[in-house]
């Protein structure tokens, strides 16, 4: 990436730019497994360091999800969100993890907005995505939005979370991508080597390794583009998975805030590198709110994105490799 205030998202070959390549075989120690409906994957550079490293990522999430689900009754979320108006007891990992999706709808001004917990429920993703089932029953926009997570109070010193009546908080447009930047953090620190988290869409890298290959693709398995990640994170953003049927209509979890409905702008994939994954996710998901906007949106916040559109056609900025 050219601009001096993002990491490094390169070409991995120079003279291969404009053609789909894949991953090579794993050169460094690696291990992957399925959790939160999505592929995890941590690479280290010190083989000694993988087996420790994968039960702390391991542990790491299972306390994220105790604290943030929203599909767990027993998580601190879903509690907080059950007695919305009222002051509830939280860990400093949902005060953090809140407080960050706040900050990050603010630095949007709304486009990703953590307030739709129950826009989502009412569109019928009120469980884990491979539980939702199609329904034939049509379903209408909820009444007019106006901005919520304004109205969140987060008291630190006390540890209290207050959330607003009549809403309900969802975090995941920023809790898997700031638990890839938690771990890569914390690994790298704890045993001293480069460290790759992936998380689904949300990768984060931690240490001084300047060239982690990284395929950016709209799905597993799909062809994509390579690219050299050095720093920071890089975070993807799609309405092509994580879909049901409703009255007919497909929906998307992907919501525009001013509606309470799945965004229907003209892209349907955003890869963004940023300085760290939980910004990267902000911004890819931004963008895919702010569509026609989003070229422009993306160059004022300094970033390298990489977008597809409804109709495969892909445009890239802000230094990104065409």
């Amino acid at each position: 990436m050219t601009d001096r205030h993002s990491p490094a998202a390169r070409a991995a070959d120079p003279s291969h730019h404009n053609a789909p390549v894949r991953l090579p075989a794993a050169a460094f120690p690696t291990t992957t497994w399925q959790d939160w409906s999505c592929t995890v994957r941590l690479v280290v550079t010190d083989p000694d360091a993988l087996t420790p490293a994968a039960a702390d990522l391991r542990a790491l999430m299972a306390r994220v999800d105790l604290a943030s689900s929203r599909f767990r009754p027993d998580s601190e979320l879903s509690r907080a969100n059950a007695q919305a108006g009222r002051p509830m007891a939280v860990s400093r990992t949902l005060l953090d993890l809140v407080g960050t999706a706040l900050d990050e709808a603010a630095w949007s001004d709304g486009a990703v907005d953590p307030t739709l917990g129950l826009d989502l429920v009412h569109l019928g993703y009120d469980r884990d995505i491979l539980l939702v089932e199609d329904d034939p029953i049509a379903v209408e926009p909820r009444a007019a939005h106006r901005r919520r997570w304004d109205d969140v109070r987060l008291d630190g010193i006390a540890g209290l979370l207050t959330v607003p009546t009549g809403c309900a908080l969802d975090l995941g447009a920023s809790a898997k991508a700031q638990t890839a930047d938690w771990a890569a953090t914390e690994l790298h620190a704890r045993y001293g080597c480069d460290v790759l988290v992936e998380l689904g869409g949300d990768l984060a890298v931690g240490g001084s390794k300047d060239d982690w290959q990284v395929l950016v693709a709209e799905r597993a398995g799909d062809p994509g583009q390579q690219v050299t990640l050095g720093a920071g994170g890089l975070a993807t953003s799609t309405t092509t998975i994580r879909r049901w049927r409703r009255g007919g209509h497909e929906m998307s979890h992907v919501l525009d805030p001013a509606t309470g409905f799945p965004v229907s702008g003209p892209w349907r994939t955003v890869s963004v590198a940023a300085p760290s994954a939980t910004r990267a996710n902000t911004c890819s998901t931004g963008a895919i709110v702010h569509g026609a906007a989003a070229i422009d949106w993306l160059d004022a916040a300094h970033v390298a994105a990489r977008l597809v559109d409804r109709a495969g056609r892909v445009v890239t900025t802000g230094g990104w490799p065409s």
